[in-house]
């Protein structure tokens, strides 16, 4: 059985901000996946700029010591807010054999979808002001597909045009 740590970070405490919903998110998930939850890692009141944090640190520490077979956040600006880390962050977790699960952006790095966006990713070392990349991964996919030219709107992705584009690596 697979075993999922959970990572959840709000920047600030108070003014309506609780980790609790993504908490809630992130166990329903897991539970549907049939998942046992290892571990949940909770920032409260740090930014996410930083790259040490309390929760994210013993998080990493688990990971080595291979506490849990995948890392499951809500949204991938509450794990890093720079491509860098991010990068950095997904790397380590593949070394480890370690799956890397966002779900906000239907993301799993195990994926083909995941390692393609991860090398389109890596040149840029911000998000320059974009807190997501979710915004922008559809548009560079789509005319990977050869369906649109660079620029314009982004096509909605279907089942059967995501598949086209796994086929076609």
């Amino acid at each position: 059985m697979m075993r999922a740590a959970l990572y959840a970070r709000v920047s600030t405490v108070g003014n309506g901000q609780s980790p609790e919903m993504q908490i809630r998110e992130l166990r329903e998930y897991a539970g549907r996946c049939g998942w046992t939850v290892a571990g949940e890692h909770v920032d409260l009141g740090i930014s996410g700029a930083k790259e040490k944090r309390p929760e994210l640190d013993r998080l990493i520490a688990d990971a080595h010591r291979r506490r849990f077979d995948a890392v499951v956040v809500w949204k991938f600006d509450r794990f890093a807010r720079s491509v860098s880390h991010l990068l950095r962050g997904l790397e380590n977790f593949k070394a480890l054999g370690i799956e890397f699960v966002s779900l906000s952006e239907h993301w799993i790095q195990a994926r083909r979808w995941g390692r393609w966006c991860s090398r389109v990713w890596a040149p840029w070392p911000s998000w320059s002001g974009v807190s997501s990349p979710s915004g922008c991964a559809p548009g560079c996919a789509v005319p990977a597909l050869g369906e649109q030219s660079w620029g314009g709107r982004a096509r909605i992705w279907t089942r059967r045009g995501f598949r086209q584009f796994e086929r076609k690596g």
